[in-house]
């Protein structure tokens, strides 16, 4: 194990988490907080810069980095920005519990969008921020963020960093130099990010919160940019106004989709993009979902209080959210139908395009999959059949039908393992009021197996809400410690799609080579 390099790449992404934090310390200035509020900045950027600075000054013999160093990087980095980015919401007071910050900070750069807190108008404006601007930095990824700086290497080791981090069974270079894809990716999606917020100032501010018109529309871009989905007021986007809920259905779409479609479209090459098989199928599986709860919500105007408009408009909202794994909430969809419950199930463990900023297993996945399954049967039926799994006009070699499943089989076993932890818990079957709309109109739930189905669920799939207790209108702070641990370990297994974390903690990565 190349421990030096390793050290050497780990200190700067430390010194850059530093500096990334500096933009919630000039929002806590912005807003007047109070001394301590910008010390909780101050001392864990002091300490990042200094540990990051200490970390560069050995000398590495040897610079590049073999897959296993590359993936098991990429787990540590994620591990150790959470665990110091979560120190000013500790410091602060805004979560005084160390392990509920760092749910909460992990929950941010996975794009998880889950959430301990349950009075989130008791949150100052530069945590808020904070919590926002995480899921920006993680959307994308920091690692992917970091290869625009570092040297290019021969060795493979920048495509060992990338194929960790991004999302998707297959990775590839937009350019022949990984230097220019990571800047060609990130343009792409500072610029949507940009013209998300542009069109959202043109939204009516959120009454109440006239003055803060500006800073929701950040946070919110930041949420939509990197599908995470937490939220800065009472109710999620409830409160904002039908056009702003529009809006960010229709940019949760975009950044759902995978971002080298858009480099094809800035070349000009629209035939190319209208031949990408995922993307016909991520579009049909929206056009189908919206128009079954749409249908199903229909037959029930009166019950639920909506309009034709407002119920065609909170399926909309609700699928793109689900479907990207974004989990921000125009209404508490935990009471409708149960067809629509069903759908909205399916689409979290679906998830949406890989090369996206969204999680979930990937509809490419589930392409591979049902190709995969199709062509096996016909072999058993017939010994001599030949045909092989083509996706996007491509014929895919058993390697990767074999990854696919075999990511399948660990991504439904760490489900039942967290599952299995989360029985233990004291918490189930309790019982707890939430309150489905700003209204006040509240309704008994009870802490059951639907609700850790859901939870583990939302979290391996980096969604944020799920049902029952923990639904859109509630929240993760009833679990007890060691199942908000195992919470957040899955928040991680989730984003970097379990082999990167897996090959961390395998003692034999950690063997002299």
């Amino acid at each position: 194990m190349n421990f030096k390099a390793l050290g050497k790449i780990l200190g700067k992404i430390m010194i850059i988490e530093g500096i990334l934090m500096v933009a919630p310390l000039l929002v806590s200035f912005i807003y007047n907080e109070s001394l301590w509020h910008k010390l909780s900045f101050v001392f864990p950027i002091l300490a990042l810069v200094l540990i990051g600075f200490l970390l560069q000054i050995p000398k590495p013999k040897r610079s590049s980095l073999y897959q296993k160093e590359g993936f098991a990087l990429v787990a540590m980095v994620w591990i150790i920005m959470t665990l110091f980015g979560a120190l000013p919401f500790v410091i602060n007071g805004d979560i005084p519990d160390y392990i509920d910050a760092c749910f909460e900070m992990m929950s941010g750069f996975t794009t998880t969008g889950a959430s301990i807190i349950e009075d989130i108008t008791l949150i100052s404006h530069s945590s808020l921020f904070w919590r926002s601007f995480s899921h920006w930095i993680g959307g994308m990824g920091i690692l992917v963020f970091v290869l625009i700086f570092i040297p290019e290497s021969n060795d493979g080791s920048s495509m060992h960093l990338l194929r960790a981090e991004s999302p998707g069974p297959q990775v590839g270079k937009i350019s022949s130099k990984m230097k220019v894809t990571a800047r060609i990716l990130y343009l792409i999606y500072l610029g949507l990010t940009i013209l998300e917020i542009i069109f959202l100032l043109f939204g009516k501010p959120i009454e109440g919160y006239e003055n803060d018109h500006f800073f929701h529309c950040l946070l919110t871009a930041f949420g939509s940019a990197g599908t995470g989905g937490f939220g800065f007021v009472p109710g999620s986007m409830e409160m904002y106004s039908p056009y702003t809920q529009y809006v960010i259905s229709i940019f949760l779409l975009l950044f759902g989709s995978n971002f080298a479609l858009y480099y094809l479209i800035l070349l000009g090459k629209f035939k190319e993009l209208f031949k990408s098989e995922e993307l016909k199928c991520y579009l049909s599986i929206v056009v189908v979902s919206v128009t079954t709860i749409f249908i199903s919500l229909v037959t029930r105007l009166e019950e639920f209080g909506y309009s034709i408009e407002s119920a065609f408009r909170h399926t909309l909202f609700q699928v793109s959210s689900i479907i990207t794994t974004t989990g921000f909430t125009t209404t508490d969809y935990d009471l409708w139908p149960v067809t629509a419950h069903t759908i909205l199930l399916i689409l979290m463990f679906i998830g949406a395009m890989a090369g996206s900023t969204a999680g979930g297993f990937k509809i490419s996945r589930v392409v591979i999959a049902i190709k995969g399954l199709y062509v096996s049967i016909r072999k058993l039926i017939n010994p001599r059949y030949v045909s092989k799994v083509k996706v996007e006009g491509k014929s895919l070699d058993e390697k990767t039908i074999s990854d696919v499943f075999a990511f399948a089989a660990l991504y439904i076993f760490s489900i039942f393992a967290v599952l299995l932890i989360l029985s233990f818990d004291p918490v189930n079957g309790s019982t707890l009021t939430v309150f489905s709309d700003l209204a006040g109109h509240g309704h008994l739930i009870k802490h059951g197996m639907m609700s850790n189905i859901s939870a583990v669920l939302s979290c391996i799939s980096n969604i944020g809400p799920g049902f029952e207790a923990v639904g859109p209108y509630s929240n993760f702070a009833g679990f007890s410690p060691i199942s908000t641990l195992a919470l957040t370990f899955t928040m991680l297994l989730g984003r970097l799609e379990i082999l990167p974390v897996l090959i961390l903690f395998n003692p034999r990565t950690w063997k002299k080579s």
